[in-house]
């Protein structure tokens, strides 16, 4: 009976990660609509089209009392979506299920607590295929902060 017990929390913990395995982050000293252009134009000169920007931070601050929220979680957030046809059709190729990756995604953060910094990021990609997606995230970012 112990070993079962032992065995589920085992996979329970397993299957819980943080924040800070999950994703690849950099935290600069920049304004964030700054950092927002430079992202911009970092995506477009891929020759990359964005699909979508996502205001979380917008909406939750929107919604709050609405669903019994208490706190401001951000004070800007928001989630660029884009996709490359090429390296999109190279993943799915590989591996079908690598749609459930698609578009591809960086955020773009500033907090109460650290209103003087922004924070940039992209979800780590699985070993294999999808590392080249990574690659271009991290290209996109670099030069995002860069500019």
């Amino acid at each position: 009976m112990k070993t079962f017990f032992l065995a589920i929390a085992l996979a329970i913990g397993a299957t819980l990660a943080t924040a800070e395995e999950t994703a690849v982050t950099y935290t600069v000293d920049q304004d964030y609509d700054d950092v927002i252009f430079s992202l911009e134009s970092a995506i477009t000169d891929e020759g990359l089209l964005i699909d979508a920007v996502n205001h979380v931070g917008a909406m939750l601050e929107r919604t709050k009392e609405d669903v019994g929220g208490t706190q401001t979680v951000f004070l800007k957030a928001e989630v660029f979506s884009f996709c490359s046809a090429t390296l999109s059709r190279k993943v799915m190729e590989a591996d079908p299920m690598n749609l459930q990756f698609c578009p591809y995604g960086i955020f773009v953060m500033q907090t109460p607590e650290n209103p003087e910094q922004t924070t940039i990021g992209y979800r780590i990609m699985p070993e294999g295929p999808m590392k080249e997606v990574e690659a271009l995230l991290e290209k996109i970012v670099q030069g995002a902060i860069e500019m």
